[in-house]
């Protein structure tokens, strides 16, 4: 059997990469494969280079490690591709926020909706398409695992724009999730049975239980008792809802009318306005400390991230069978959510690959609120597919919390300032401006 090939694209999210390693190493069976790291960023190239070699001797894997400057040798005969890329960078992620709050638009996080997420996902889409084309070109049968944000919106667009068919979008919030929950709750996570399904940083707990008994019963009698539990978003959202939603509060506040253009809310749920800003400045500080560390001979300090990724490609080259959560193109699995969507749902992976599980229909409520997240979602990814800036603004105008902080004609004006501020990274179509 051939050596298995796995393409890194976007390798100089250092940090990552060297999570994702930490996890493949740990499995005997994929000690010998080949790691083809990929970035336009020949110093965070080759530091993710000398990161992987690093972890790769430290772990008693012998892997053949490759970097590449062109995308095309990293891709070539590629099993498995691993998207990890953010077009733009700490600096377009600060224009991400600067540019909104200078209109009066809060935001946390940015990367999922709101007007961070249209514009992270529009500057993202032309790399993705030629990802795609590269990859039916050079590695057609390969599994692409994308981890890029804004999720729903790229495996959308990715699934649209290339006919690729092999592409799971993976995210931890769910299995976090049910990790805390089960800290919380003081109930080995190991011992619990749960489902989850909806859309990715908006998905439902429809099932949560220990030895064959309902956990939220414990679950609402622990927030009855700790009026601090009880200022967070997602806790709220579940009082409010009857089904705990699988993301952070930060992340929750961001998709939903109520919370964020509040300062009473604000204040009540400790919303950090912003805080992802500090999560950038975070990360190119510990960049910089692998990089600085590699070029002095120290050692890493690198532990497993338990990330989904390791664990599908074991699984389909071993047989081995699990169940992660993935996002895929909502093919009858959610009747009640739109079926050109991406939807969240527990997949079942084994030797012939990433297999779906139907869910039905989700509860009224929660369906609703998805409902809301894939109408936007369709909008932008419409407005890359057919050449129409004027859907920029109608997905802006569909933003639940957008909607909640301006009026259409400042809606207009703020999608607009994101497009000359983030200039040459969109595609040419969707540069114009002064539309009205």
């Amino acid at each position: 059997m051939s050596t298995t090939k796995i393409a890194f694209i976007g390798a100089g999210s250092v940090v990552f990469t060297q999570g994702l390693l930490t996890d493949l190493f740990a499995f005997t069976e994929l000690r010998d494969i080949h790691i083809a790291l990929h970035d336009i960023d020949p110093e965070r190239l080759t530091t993710a280079h000398g990161a992987a070699r690093h972890i790769a001797d430290r772990s008693g894997a012998t892997p053949h490690i490759t970097a590449h400057a062109d995308r095309r040798e990293a891709l070539a005969d590629a099993q498995f591709v691993i998207n990890i890329v953010q077009i733009g960078m700490g600096e377009s992620t600060r224009t991400d926020f600067d540019v909104p709050a200078a209109y009066g638009v809060r935001q946390t996080i940015g990367d999922t909706l709101g007007i961070g997420g249209i514009f992270r996902a529009l500057r993202t889409f032309p790399v993705l398409k030629a990802l795609g084309a590269d990859i039916a070109e050079l590695c057609p049968d390969a599994w692409l695992l994308n981890y890029t944000n804004p999720m729903a919106m790229n495996v959308q667009y990715l699934t649209a724009a290339t006919g690729l068919t092999r592409v799971v979008g993976l995210c931890h919030s769910v299995y976090w999730t049910l990790r805390d929950l089960s800290d919380l709750l003081d109930v080995p996570y190991e011992e619990v049975t749960y489902r989850a399904a909806g859309v990715n940083h908006q998905a439902w707990l429809l099932r949560f239980e220990h030895n064959g008994t309902d956990l939220y019963p414990r679950l609402d009698e622990l927030i009855a008792a700790e009026p601090q539990l009880r200022r967070r978003v997602r806790v709220d959202m579940y009082r409010r809802l009857g089904y705990y939603p699988t993301e952070t509060s930060e992340h929750s506040s961001e998709y939903v009318p109520w919370y964020l253009h509040h300062d009473s809310e604000i204040e009540r749920l400790r919303l950090p306005v912003g805080a992802y800003l500090g999560i950038v400045d975070e990360n190119v500080t510990l960049y910089e400390k692998t990089r600085d560390a590699l070029a002095a001979g120290a050692p890493l300090d690198v532990e497993g991230t338990m990330e989904y990724a390791p664990q599908v490609i074991h699984s389909i080259v071993t047989g081995t069978p699990r169940t992660v959560y993935g996002n895929v193109p909502n093919h009858g699995l959610i009747d009640n959510l739109p079926a050109t969507g991406t939807v969240e749902v527990p997949c079942l992976v084994d030797a012939s690959g990433v297999q779906p599980t139907r869910i039905g229909e989700l509860p009224a409520q929660c369906a609703a609120l998805n409902r809301g997240y894939l109408s936007m979602n369709d909008l932008v990814v419409r407005a890359a597919l057919e050449d129409d800036p004027r859907s920029v603004r109608q997905a802006a105008m569909a933003d639940p919390a957008t909607a909640a902080a301006l009026p259409v004609e400042r809606i207009w004006e703020l999608c607009d300032d994101m497009v000359r501020a983030h200039g040459e990274l969109l595609q040419p179509s969707l540069r114009a401006t002064g539309l009205l």
